[in-house]
């Protein structure tokens, strides 16, 4: 009887040792947000799916963000065009930890429904591309951190900037591309970069 006794002590001793162990490399893993992370802003965004998300829970991905507007006519068609070709050329290997996100730049027109068709009319509507909008207060508070600048310059068209933003899995701005139409190598090269240490 005594020698059962000690033998399940130090099995459950070693047991118990197993578990806290496991605790301490996951406590490891989830790494404080940095002060440069966008995980930081607490505002809240729509999908295209109508689902509401905060930025954080898209922590683990790389992330490439452009912002637009689905009724623009001049710009944001290039931009697109622009995101799709560097979906075209990410490594398979590194593409499925990344996120392709169109950010709205024009919250009242743009609802997730809006959204959802501009997504099912330009095949967009499936991993890895995801659509986002909020108040027109967020958008403006992520465009700046994004340095986008636009302005409503007429009922339905917008001034904005052209720039193409890559976060690592931190959030942390790593890349910008600015400009229509531009030689996408060096973003790419960061994508891949950043996706393969995931």
């Amino acid at each position: 009887m005594k020698k059962t006794a000690i033998a399940f002590l130090i099995l459950f001793s070693f047991y118990s040792c197993k578990e806290t162990d496991k605790k301490e490399v996951k406590a490891e893993t989830k790494k404080e947000i940095s002060d440069l992370s966008i995980y930081n802003l607490p505002s809240k965004w729509t999908t295209q799916n109508g689902k509401d998300i905060e930025l954080k829970s898209l922590r683990g991905n790389v992330l490439v963000m452009v912002m637009i507007y689905t009724s623009c006519k001049a710009a944001c068609p290039r931009l697109v065009a622009d995101m799709r070709d560097i979906e075209s050329k990410l490594e398979e290997k590194t593409k499925q930890h990344v996120k392709l996100i169109l950010v709205s730049i024009d919250p009242k027109t743009d609802t997730p429904e809006r959204l959802k068709s501009f997504a099912i009319e330009n095949k967009m509507n499936q991993d890895p591309w995801i659509f986002l909008r909020s108040s027109e207060e967020n958008t403006r508070e992520f465009a700046a951190v994004l340095a986008v600048n636009y302005k409503q310059i007429s009922p339905i068209d917008f001034s904005h900037s052209n720039i193409i933003s890559v976060f690592n899995p931190e959030g942390e701005l790593i890349f910008q591309q600015e400009g229509l139409g531009v030689n996408n190598e060096k973003t790419i090269e960061a994508i891949n970069l950043e996706a393969g240490k995931i």
